[in-house]
């Protein structure tokens, strides 16, 4: 194994999950980026199903991709070597370095995750080699000391590899002093040694109003505070790991679309360029909810699960409201495992999603699905085939899709068919995950449905987004003294 010593590297831990630690990794990835420093992310260890297809032909969380185009680089599997994808309550798929190693549930991964070190630790390594700063995110809290033993994602890592940790807890959700203050409490005192400083992040209003309790939290800690970091309001423009925090952005009066937030859903970030679009209301039907009878078009949005989550569709009555739909002259929209669930079936022999068998589909395409073990993972650029425009993409799925509306292809990958769409045109299915961020494209997709689109560049809009997320940590953190506490 390679000396460590070759770059610097530092750890953002949270006092829980969803605190903002990834982007906070973001902004200060971009940061640095300015300074001159050859920066590279990294997570240990990942649970989503919201995944990117890297260079070297892998997978890692989507969180770690956005933060490698903060840091201007290409996303690499050694990123984050360890991506845990839930496919059940109980279980989840475990990719390592990119790969798929094993499908386990909870209790069998955590006897595993020791043997999984040496591995995150070689991936560490080799992004130190090419980098002078590895900013590491940890993974929900080191505060929860029943996690503790075998721990890869936050002391566990942070012991491993010596590096020090900053502590962030978000003020929004409130006990912000409690938060800070009793991680210190409950971890061991190696493991607490590891945080030189902590950051107080997300607050709404003036900021000089917790001076108190910013001085309490040093007080009863000793450590450094870095900052106190108001609430980013451009936040929404950037990926989320959870799809919950893509609703709350209705645009009364305009042009809705509808997607299913499925139990298992997945690359959900394929919807972030039709969020961002003024003339585009992109609501959420969750579970218990009716899809809008106004929809100019309905998604139905990958899935980690497709038979699993086509019995979680018909028991919210969705396949019913899409039908309606369907008879009202609307469109839909299904993409990787929701293009599955529009065909006539959807077959597991070999149980690669779960119990072996077969699930009925939509039957609203000409066309049915065969699970295998070979899993497609590449970067595309395909031609539109309705259009003639150029998409840029990437595929993430296994199983083969057949069928005579596969004639009629949503696009064309190579030369070759790829998806399917009805005979009317309004029922299209494709494997391409991305295809929104392409300009042309999405302003020709809208045009299509009555949508008039904005002239905007999603990707230049999200550099935009990046830049003012670094500003925004050099203006409220002491980015000089976290960066002389990294080594």
């Amino acid at each position: 194994m390679s000396d460590r010593s070759c770059a610097r590297a530092l750890m953002i831990q949270g006092t829980g999950s969803n605190v903002g630690k990834s982007l906070l990794v973001a902004g200060l990835a971009r940061a640095f980026d300015r300074r001159g420093l050859r920066v590279a992310p990294f997570k240990p260890q990942n649970m989503s199903n919201n995944a990117a297809v890297t260079i070297d032909g892998g997978e890692i969380g989507r969180a770690q991709a956005l933060q490698a185009r903060a840091a201007r680089i290409d996303p690499h599997t050694d990123m984050n070597p360890v991506l845990l994808k839930p496919e059940t309550d109980v279980g989840a798929q475990v990719i390592l370095q990119g790969r798929r190693l094993v499908t386990a549930r909870a209790r069998e991964y955590a006897a595993m995750k020791r043997s999984l070190m040496p591995s995150v630790l070689e991936s560490f390594d080799r992004l130190k080699e090419k980098s002078d700063l590895v900013i590491v995110e940890g993974a929900g809290s080191p505060a929860e000391i029943n996690l503790r033993a075998n721990d890869i994602a936050n002391m566990g890592f942070a012991r491993a590899a010596n590096v020090p940790v900053i502590l962030a807890g978000d003020i929004d959700r409130g006990g912000i002093i409690a938060q800070i203050v009793g991680t210190q409490a409950v971890l061991d005192d190696a493991d607490a040694a590891m945080i030189k400083a902590f950051i107080v992040n997300k607050f709404r209003g003036d900021p000089s109003l917790f001076d108190d309790g910013y001085a309490l939290i040093a007080k009863y800690t000793g450590w450094r505070g870095l900052g106190v970091v108001p609430y980013f309001d451009r936040a929404h423009e950037l990926s989320a790991e959870d799809a919950l925090d893509l609703s709350g952005m209705g645009k009364p009066g305009k042009n809705r679309i509808a997607f299913l937030a499925l139990s298992r859903i997945a690359n959900f970030d394929d919807l972030d360029p039709l969020k961002l679009e003024p003339g585009v209301d992109l609501v959420m039907v969750r579970p218990g909810e009716s899809i809008p009878g106004d929809a100019a078009l309905v998604i139905v949005p990958g899935t980690k699960s497709t038979r699993g989550d086509m019995d979680f569709l018909r028991n919210q009555g969705w396949d019913i409201d899409i039908l309606a739909h369907r008879r009202r002259g609307g469109c839909v929209l299904g993409i990787c495992g929701g293009y599955q669930m529009l065909g006539k079936s959807i077959a597991d022999p070999a149980g690669m999603e779960g119990e072996a068998g077969t699930t009925p589909g939509l039957d609203l395409l000409d066309v049915s699905t065969d699970m295998s073990a070979d899993k497609r993972l590449t970067r595309v650029r395909a031609r539109h085939a309705a259009t003639g425009l150029d998409v840029e993409g990437y595929e993430i799925h296994i199983g083969r899709t057949h069928g005579g509306d596969c004639e009629r292809p949503f696009a064309y990958v190579d030369g070759a068919p790829e998806g399917a769409t009805s005979s009317d045109g309004k029922v299209m299915g494709s494997y391409l995950h991305g295809l929104f961020a392409s300009d042309s494209f999405r302003r020709a997709f809208l045009d299509r449905l009555g949508i008039a689109a904005s002239a905007q560049s999603y990707g230049a809009r999200v550099e935009q987004t990046l830049e003012a997320l670094a500003d925004h940590c050099e203006r409220y953190i002491d980015v000089d003294a976290l960066l002389a506490i990294a080594h």
